[in-house]
């Protein structure tokens, strides 16, 4: 996978020549910020390394291509990209095996391609995995269950630290909480270990 090494005194400049360069959308790379240090009378440059949103989509459904061969299960991976998230879905005959119970074995394969990729790439990405809409399904069970928790902080009135979610999740989070009058919904925490915490909020006269 190519990485692109830009360096400037302007992080905003930097990226307006990634895009006119590389011909790339804002939301279709991702990048680490460094500071180099120069010399004594010299200011600092900041450092970007560029990484594609597409090559790393393109690494990932090699890794999971692999998998599922070293696991001896006939598949397919498709793979989107869509808000500097990677969604990939695996189609298989053995789909139930893949998910595993209460979808343990699919949260591992997640879990293990997240770690492969960003060992790679240096940078933490957003990746989602799905089989057979499991997810979906329980994205939706998600929603119900924050929502009682929502009327539940309502009445208490003391606030609920959610376990850590990625960012797909937390929007889903968000999203269900937005039209409770008396809850507001925080992210907390720095990433993979960021959280959704669920707050009481009193009425604005």
């Amino acid at each position: 996978m190519e990485k692109y090494i830009y360096k400037g005194k302007n992080e905003e400049e930097i990226l307006s020549q990634v895009e006119d360069e590389l011909k790339v959308k804002r939301n279709e790379i991702i990048y680490k910020k460094t500071e180099e240090k120069s010399g004594l009378f010299q200011s600092k440059k900041i450092v970007l390394e560029i990484v594609k949103l597409e090559d790393i989509g393109a690494l990932g459904k090699k890794i999971l291509e692999d998998l599922l061969k070293g696991l001896e299960i006939n598949g397919t991976v498709e793979r989107k990209i869509r808000d500097t998230h990677i969604y990939y879905e695996i189609h298989s005959n053995n789909n139930n095996i893949l998910i595993g119970k209460r979808g343990k074995t699919l949260e591992s394969i997640e879990t293990f391609l997240k770690h492969s990729i960003t060992n790679q790439v240096g940078i933490f990405i957003n990746i989602i995995i799905d089989i057979e809409n499991y997810k979906e399904k329980q994205n939706y069970f998600l929603a119900k269950d924050v929502k009682k928790i929502a009327r539940e902080v309502t009445l208490s009135k003391v606030p609920v630290k959610l376990d850590p979610m990625n960012s797909y999740e937390r929007r889903i989070v968000h999203n269900a909480l937005a039209k409770f009058e008396y809850i507001e919904s925080v992210s907390e925490g720095e990433e993979p270990n960021r959280c959704v915490v669920i707050k009481y909020k009193e009425k604005e006269k």
